[in-house]
């Protein structure tokens, strides 16, 4: 029968971070650094994709990126080659030409031990899905005043 150790600690996530005509500064590396110091969330994998005028899609890991790479160097994880080419195909797929964007994997870590208890449990989880902040802001602003 499996454990609780048998399985992944928290859910994991992908996100897609597009950058329009390729703007991308590596500010948003220190709160990401931040969330991973804090053990919020765990960086598993994180690879730029970009895509020039004239459509084609390059891939670069970290480690081979030039002009951001010591930025990323302050990032903790255990970041690994895991998206697949299909992976970057569709983070390709998703950019506009000469544009940019960061496909970034992360564990959250916060919910390792809800995970946990829940799997003791007997439980399992049978939806979990992510609503995104547009969706909430619209609702709440859609309600009565008062």
């Amino acid at each position: 029968m499996p454990t609780a150790a048998d399985t992944p600690l928290g859910p994991v996530e992908m996100m897609l971070i597009g950058f329009p005509e390729n703007r991308f500064d590596g500010s948003i590396l220190p709160t990401l650094g931040n969330l991973v110091d804090a053990g919020t969330v765990r960086l598993i994998d994180l690879v730029m994709v970009s895509k020039d005028l004239d459509g084609n899609v390059t891939a670069l890991e970290i480690d081979g990126l030039d002009d951001v790479s010591g930025a990323f160097a302050e990032l903790d994880g255990e970041v690994g080659e895991l998206f697949s080419e299909e992976d970057l195909e569709v983070a390709g797929e998703q950019l506009a030409p000469n544009s940019s964007a960061a496909l970034v994997l992360w564990e959250n870590s916060w919910a390792a031990k809800l995970s946990s208890e829940i799997f003791d449990a007997g439980g399992a989880v049978l939806l979990h899905d992510r609503v995104p902040a547009e969706a909430v802001a619209a609702a709440f602003q859609s309600l009565p005043a008062g």
